[in-house]
């Protein structure tokens, strides 16, 4: 089957034992994605929180039933909550040799903390050495305009290297824990875990002790020990109290904090609930951009013009305490200036949220921000 062409990333560097390339929206994610899909020789690992049947399902399925019926393990781990896929898309995998597998299929006698934890992760893994992950799920909404698609904006990343390994790590790991067909160890075992400090993979694991505040601490910390400027991208902006109260003290110290949120949104009671913590930050001295246009869905951040990180999780307490979520890490200034460029061209399709603005907004935004507010921790 033929691929579309591959777009030239938004920037392709190599940082420590890697080659990354930083991904903006489906145009430039997909195909780049679909190359790596092709050139397949022992496995390929999927992992989605959304995959639908529409016209990017289909060019994602056939792409893997190829590489199946080529002698590829494909392993298509995907969330029943967030999917929307049909049982003859699914038997058209199988009858290909491709094995798909829902992520907790809804289970009304399941306790509710069990129902509400959801696979959210984006991540593609193949022969172990290639990856991607960021905010892209499989669905029209990421693609591009002439490939049908609603040109959401949003940030993948692609990891060649040993980040690969532990991207697959934590797959493997998810997909036995949920019940996966037996994989075959020969074919994974050649790619061995060598982490890299300059690109560092954290993920909230399926214990529900162990590892689930890794990406939480994160952000927290490198926020605390920011002196000179944070500048966050995230979709679904609803932080915990104690990111919130970092991001200020940032701001009081000095440092240029600047967060863009999805003013374009799928979700407008995020945005209103969001709404109502502006007022802590912009007295804090901290900046507020909402993008406008296309429905904003990234998940990104840069710090001090040396870490970064693109990934799955959303600044909300469902992504921060309930969620299996995964971002890598990068800490590199090369790297953390192509993540600035990205920041700073975005900035133009936002505006800014004044203090002044804010002061003028209607009493009914005002009711109806504190009242989504209120359900901050379902959202």
């Amino acid at each position: 089957m033929s691929q579309p062409p591959t777009a030239p990333a938004f920037a392709e560097m190599t940082v420590g034992a890697h080659r990354l390339a930083l991904l903006k929206d489906g145009a430039q994610a997909y195909p780049a994605m679909l190359e790596a899909i092709a050139g397949a020789r022992r496995t390929i690992c999927l992992e989605t929180y959304i995959l639908r049947g529409d016209r990017t399902g289909q060019r994602f399925a056939e792409a893997l039933k190829e590489r199946a019926a080529a002698g590829v393990e494909v392993n298509v781990l995907f969330d029943a909550w967030g999917s929307s896929v049909s049982s003859s898309f699914l038997d058209g995998l199988r009858r290909a040799g491709v094995r798909p597998l829902a992520f907790r299929p809804l289970d009304l006698s399941a306790p509710l903390g069990k129902v509400a934890r959801r696979d959210h992760r984006k991540a593609l893994i193949v022969d172990g050495v290639i990856a991607f992950t960021g905010g892209l799920n499989l669905s029209d909404d990421y693609a591009a305009p002439e490939h049908g698609g609603a040109d959401w904006r949003d940030t993948h990343l692609r990891i060649e290297g040993p980040a690969a390994a532990e991207l697959q790590y934590f797959f493997l790991r998810t997909w036995q824990r949920t019940g996966g067909a037996p994989i075959d160890d020969e074919r994974y075992g050649y790619a061995e875990r060598r982490p890299d400090p300059a690109v560092q993979i954290i993920s909230n694991d399926l214990p529900r002790r162990r590892h689930r505040h890794g990406i939480r601490d994160a952000y927290r910390l490198t926020i605390e020990r920011a002196r000179r400027r944070i500048f966050i991208t995230n979709a679904y902006f609803l932080p915990p109290l104690r990111i919130i109260h970092a991001l200020s003290a940032a701001a009081r110290r000095g440092v240029d904090v600047r967060i863009m949120v999805a003013g374009t949104t799928d979700v407008p009671a995020v945005l209103l609930a969001s709404r109502a913590i502006y007022g802590h930050l912009l007295d804090a001295g901290a900046r507020l951009f909402e993008w406008r246009g296309r429905v904003l869905h990234a998940k990104t951040a840069v710090v001090d013009g040396l870490w970064s990180t693109v990934g799955s999780t959303n600044l909300d307490s469902q992504s921060l305490r309930m969620n299996l979520e995964v971002n890598a890490v990068v800490s590199h200034r090369g790297f953390a200036g192509a993540m600035e460029r990205m920041f700073a061209d975005d900035l133009a399709h936002c505006r800014e949220i004044t203090v002044a603005r804010w002061a003028r907004r209607p009493l009914w935004e005002r009711a109806a921000s504190w009242t989504a507010y209120l359900a901050r921790d379902w959202l």
